[in-house]
């Protein structure tokens, strides 16, 4: 599959080598060259400095031949309007947009734009509408009781060491992801922005570990 997103922050980034990975071509828009950076530096696929919603920038990024499209920048109205273009001008049916408020997401559903709009997300939600036959597995011990999850954290938590992570969630963290780059942290790392941190938990306990990583550490 040929999949195009728009938006380089950390969630497009996230999808973009989550799908590269896989095996499927990528490209990514971005109004902001810099932003390109997230993609670290083993990322193969194209990159397009613009706006989603150009025909002409789109048109370079591949959208005429795309099975999929993910708006996910942080723009609600350049989300949605890139959608639209994507779906009524080239006719790209598999397309999912991020959307920062719930209430306009519901409005997009009912008009068969396919959006996330939860305050906590993650690449991984959208993986599941671009890819819905199972593609994003995600790794379980074989009884099915403790499984390897990738968080996305709040940016309250730059700066803390994973020692420090690790006891606050009571849960390890085998290794992470910075700049693409795959590494495993000792517990005087320093968690920094962007890192994607992949978490050993017990399934029952997940639902914890995520609202507890979804916000800021605790001051005490």
């Amino acid at each position: 599959m040929h999949i195009v997103i728009m938006g380089c922050g950390r969630v497009g980034s996230s999808l973009a080598r989550s799908l590269e990975r896989r095996g499927h071509s990528v490209a990514v828009i971005d109004s902001i060259q810099d932003a390109f950076r997230r993609l670290g530096p083993t990322f193969q696929g194209k990159t397009v400095k613009g706006v989603g919603f150009d025909r002409s920038v789109l048109i370079k990024a591949g959208i005429d031949r795309a099975d999929g499209f993910a708006a996910v920048s942080s723009g609600d109205n350049s989300n949605i309007l890139a959608a639209r273009v994507v779906r009524e001008t080239f006719g790209v049916h598999n397309v999912v947009a991020r959307i920062y408020d719930e209430g306009r997401a519901e409005v997009y559903e009912r008009l068969g734009i396919p959006s996330v709009a939860t305050v906590r997300w993650a690449s991984d939600q959208v993986l599941r509408r671009l890819l819905p036959e199972g593609a994003e597995p995600q790794w379980r011990d074989p009884s099915g009781t403790v499984r390897l999850s990738e968080m996305h954290v709040d940016s309250g938590w730059v700066g803390t060491t994973i020692g420090d992570m690790q006891r606050a969630s009571h849960c390890p963290i085998p290794f992470l992801t910075r700049f693409g780059v795959g590494q495993v942290p000792s517990e005087s790392t320093i968690y920094q922005d962007g890192d994607l941190l992949y978490v050993a938990v017990h399934n029952d306990r997940e639902a914890d570990v995520e609202k507890l990583f979804d916000a800021p550490p605790a001051k005490h």
